[in-house]
């Protein structure tokens, strides 16, 4: 801990508590005694005499008495019969208060007195550590962290080797080791190697943390070691606080860093993001079209980055870029289902069944219908069929869309309650759409379900009927049987 400066008092005060003892012996002054009948002016002196003994105080121990003083001088205070104030004055004294007030100031002073303890260089260390595995750097940036950490494991590794050798022969893994690959370099063939990966610069920081924590040096002892590990981690913070974050670079930086500007050749669209956006998309680049969408925060081009992915379809479809779009869609964003039903997104499945309810969101429930025909999802089918039932609550104008939902999907299932929908729904948008599901379901039972309304008054119902007809005409003769 540190020492407080020499007062030239405490010199008489010392004098004046020598008790005839040989001339020249130091005599510790005795510690103050908490007074008998206590009163707000005694325990002011037992703290100022507490005060003096903080100031004086320069190991761990004399902090400990000075904690026990106050102990009990809180408790003096506790049962001192002191003036209470008046409770109609806001603006009274309150000498027990005040007196408290002193107390709790004084304990802060001890604790700021205390240490510094090794625990806060492991403390320090750890967080430094957490902080180059939790960053993002640049190639620049990666660089300098490796330079940062590479001084600080060498600088600590010969403080706690003078003070403690034990500890780093003794350690699991010594930290300057892990870091050889890097502190190597003369040779042309060293120069051209992969600089030192952060999991290495990570284990060198754990290591160099677990050395100081097998140390257990003490803060009088060891006083110095400590500083000096401190201020090599203060070093190392500094160091990593000027390294270069990838979040540094502005948004143009980004991209050129990752090769997002390198397909342009010559281009005529504007701005140069979108022109370069067509032709990842051109090129199939899905990570690219994900990074614009990251990056570059306008409607704009958040608008083009959709509109590329449903363009691109089942192209388009990566486990990262799923993931994105689902997202989006879990908030009702009807371009992102739109994306799913053309991505054929099974993944999607679950979120887009769970809005097929959504009688007071007609449009969202279009474009979920669709997706959800697109995709083939065999559990939507039953959810779907439900949407058909005339005497629901869903739009007239939706349920013609939920029926060539069941129809993309093809399920043999659907059939009965598409037959029952085009025999007996009172909307022909309906029967029509019913028919046509069933033609794209296409089994005898489905087309013959339909050929029977070849001569339908409805000319959209008797046109699928007559496809139907057509359809189970051209059939060939099963063959016979001898």
């Amino acid at each position: 801990m540190s020492n407080g400066d020499d007062d030239p008092a405490d010199a008489d005060e010392a004098d004046a508590a020598d008790d005839g003892g040989d001339a020249g012996e130091p005599t510790e002054t005795a510690a103050p005694t908490l007074p008998d009948d206590p009163t707000e002016e005694s325990l002011n002196e037992y703290l100022d005499e507490i005060a003096d003994r903080l100031d004086a105080a320069e190991t761990e121990a004399d902090l400990d008495d000075v904690a026990a003083l106050l102990d009990d001088a809180e408790s003096g205070i506790e049962e001192a019969d002191l003036p209470e104030p008046d409770e109609d004055d806001e603006d009274a004294d309150d000498p027990r208060a005040d007196l408290e007030a002193r107390v709790s100031e004084l304990r802060d002073g001890v604790e700021d007195a205390r240490g510094p303890y090794g625990e806060d260089v492991v403390d320090a260390v750890e967080a430094a550590a957490s902080t180059v595995e939790g960053t993002e750097w640049t190639e620049a940036g990666h660089d300098d962290v490796a330079a940062a950490v590479t001084s600080f494991v060498d600088e600590a590794a010969d403080a706690i080797d003078d003070a403690a050798p034990a500890a780093i022969d003794e350690a699991d893994e010594d930290p300057e080791a892990l870091l050889a690959e890097a502190d190597d370099a003369d040779s042309e063939e060293d120069a051209a190697a992969e600089p030192v990966s952060t999991d290495q610069l990570v284990a060198a920081l754990d290591a160099v943390a677990a050395a100081v924590a097998d140390a257990d040096f003490d803060a009088d002892d060891d006083a110095d070691v400590i500083a000096a590990l401190l201020a090599a981690t203060d070093e190392l913070e500094t160091g990593l606080d000027e390294a270069e974050e990838w979040d540094d670079l502005e948004t143009h930086e980004q991209l050129r860093a990752q090769g997002y500007y390198d397909v342009l050749g010559h281009y005529k669209d504007f701005p140069v993001e979108w022109a370069a956006l067509k032709e990842h998309e051109a090129r199939g680049n899905v990570d690219m079209i994900l990074l614009a969408l990251d990056s570059l925060q306008s409607e704009f081009m958040e608008r083009h980055c959709l509109e590329a992915f449903e363009r691109m379809g089942k192209r388009g479809k990566t486990e990262a870029s799923v993931e994105e779009i689902l997202g989006r869609a879990e908030k009702r964003d009807q371009p992102a289902i739109r994306i799913l039903g053309k991505m054929a997104a099974e993944e999607a499945t679950e979120t887009l069944v769970e809005y097929v309810d959504e009688d007071s969101n007609p449009q969202l429930q279009k474009a979920v219908f669709k997706a959800l025909g697109e995709i083939g999802a065999p559990e939507a089918v039953q959810p779907l069929a439900n949407q058909l039932d005339p005497d629901g609550d869903t739009d007239e104008l939706v349920r013609p869309h939920a029926a060539r939902a069941l129809g993309l999907i093809g399920d043999t299932r659907a059939v009965k309650p598409l037959a029952d929908a085009l025999d007996a729904h009172p909307s022909d948008d309906v029967r029509a759409a019913a028919g046509w599901a069933l033609r794209q379901i296409g089994t005898r039972e489905a087309l013959e379900a339909v050929a029977e309304y070849a001569d339908e008054r409805s000319f959209v119902v008797s046109t699928e009927g007559e496809k139907a007809r057509d359809a189970l005409d051209d059939e060939p003769e099963p063959a016979a049987t001898a």
